[in-house]
């Protein structure tokens, strides 16, 4: 009877653990998203980063080496929103950068009915998630909390900043490039809080930011303010100080600029890289001061990776070249194939563009033209195949019955967005990239399904994460139901990732 009775009170204290722990939260939850950071960036690195920075955050937390990004086209827009959704373009709808809807060029967080607030220049501050599809884990986060949670946003860029914190985000902040200050949109509020036009002032008067004006992105300098955003935010909105978790998104983009203007290699990313290891010291600083070590859950990943530069892969006898799209969508010898197949009243004005290696078709024209457009696909796709260093073309709608390996044809499909993400897919040979307006002759670009693009860092820190690491595959999509499921909230309401959790104590 004694045994019977130590056995129950022992189930009953595992019972009442295993509710309490519903319960428990961290106080605040930061994400930090470092643009074009390849996961190789972490052991090149390392034994220059300091002993509070990047390299804290490996040796105290849980580093997941062996994450993919598992969609094309590796791109800012969709790895910032795929990070915190949980899902990817066929559900989120955020297609890239730019996209298409119904034949309509579309910015990504573009906005034409909100008014920017902290300046005048529409075109940097008419902006918003409304072309976000489904919820990040701000959004999770503020309606298990009934909204009494605070979700912030902050970034150089205006996309990284929105996309992270989601629709129902008290705010996200970017850069204004043109006047050197920090704004956001009517989508969240009138006037800027007080924290933020004191900052503001601050950069008024900054005269390293005076010096390289409009050019701030190229330096680390970006990521320096970037950071005393941050730590303003967190400071002025008073996170992780109330009854709720709080959550703060950040996200570094001066390394995605140096990279594609100077590539993978050599001192402006060295300094790039070191630099940012000192900016991620002040802020773990400013939450340990803020919030108290290990009552914040962070994760570190990127959006993307990027390429090693073209002309320093032949230099050393590697494969690779640039690959220039206006030789493909600008072609004479193009134009003249589509009048051979389909008439002289065809032109290039059925095609609207390429953007990460898809074709975006003109529907519209080719309806009017009275085309067939799985003709007009059959054609394009028949062409691109000639097209040197070429390896596959897809049409989004037939790839399923296409002889191209699982790995394409699953990224393929997870990028795909009926929609929005055009209508048929170029995929080149490995070392072979787009080379033109989002790169110079020494830099770097991305887009592609390869590691070099799709391999990125993911390290878990404090709130109950263990030491450790893990070579298993995982996914960026994995990285909203891990979060969401440490803090006993729903998944995010289009999730198709898996919680990792063997990260927790």
């Amino acid at each position: 009877m004694r045994k019977i009775l130590i056995l129950l009170l022992l189930c009953c204290a595992i019972g009442v653990q295993a509710h309490t722990g519903f319960g428990e939260r961290p106080r605040l939850v930061v994400g930090i998203v470092v643009d074009q950071m390849r996961w190789d960036y972490l052991s090149r690195y390392y034994d220059q980063y300091r002993e509070d920075g990047l390299k804290r955050l490996v040796d105290k937390g849980y580093s997941c080496d062996n994450c993919l990004i598992n969609y094309v086209p590796t791109v800012t827009a969709i790895g910032h929103t795929s990070a915190y959704t949980g899902t990817t373009p066929a559900f989120h709808g955020i297609c890239g950068n730019d996209f298409f809807i119904d034949d309509t060029p579309v910015y990504c967080t573009g906005d034409s009915t909100v008014m920017p607030v902290g300046t005048n220049n529409s075109k940097r501050g008419k902006m918003s998630p409304r072309n976000l599809l489904s919820t990040t884990i701000g959004d999770q986060l503020r309606m298990h909390t009934d909204f009494r949670s605070k979700v912030v946003g902050v970034s150089y860029k205006d996309r990284a900043a929105i996309l992270p914190a989601g629709r129902s985000a008290n705010a996200a902040y970017w850069l204004d490039v043109d006047n050197g200050q920090f704004i956001t949109s009517t989508y969240y509020m009138e006037e800027l809080p007080e924290w933020a036009k004191a900052y503001n002032q601050e950069l008024a008067r900054n005269k390293e930011l005076k010096k390289v004006g409009k050019r701030v992105g190229f330096y680390p300098l970006c990521g320096h303010i970037t950071t005393d955003m941050a730590i303003a935010a967190l400071k002025g909105e008073s996170l992780g100080k109330s009854d709720v978790t709080d959550m703060l998104c950040v996200s570094y983009s001066q390394t995605d600029v140096i990279g594609h203007e100077w590539g993978t290699r050599g001192e402006h990313t060295d300094e790039a890289y070191l630099e940012l290891d000192k900016d991620i010291a002040r802020l773990l600083k400013a939450l340990d001061d803020q919030v108290g070590e290990g009552n914040y859950l962070l994760f570190l990943t990127a959006d993307h990776g990027g390429a090693h530069n073209f002309q320093w892969m032949i230099d050393h006898k590697l494969s690779g070249g640039a690959w220039n799209v206006s030789e493909l969508l600008m072609d004479n010898q193009l134009e003249a194939y589509l009048k051979e197949k389909f008439g002289d009243a065809v032109d290039l004005s059925i095609i609207n563009g390429l953007n990460g290696y898809r074709v975006y078709l003109n529907h519209g024209k080719i309806k009017a033209l009275g085309l067939d457009l799985a003709q007009v696909k059959e054609a394009l796709v028949e062409y691109c195949r000639d097209v040197p260093h070429v390896q596959f073309v897809m049409d989004f709608e037939k790839v399923n019955s296409w002889s191209v390996p699982d790995v394409l044809r699953s990224r393929a499909l997870y990028g795909y967005h009926p929609h929005r993400a055009g209508d048929l897919l170029l995929v080149l040979e490995a070392g072979w990239y787009e080379y033109g307006k989002w790169s110079s002759p020494v830099g770097t670009t991305h887009s592609a399904w390869n590691p070099y693009d799709a391999h990125i860092p993911l390290v878990f820190y404090g709130w109950k994460v263990e030491h450790g690491s893990t070579s298993q595959e995982v996914h960026i999509t994995d990285i909203a139901p891990t979060v969401c499921q440490m803090l006993h909230i729903q998944q995010t309401n289009a999730c198709v990732g898996e919680a990792l959790t063997f990260i927790t104590k």
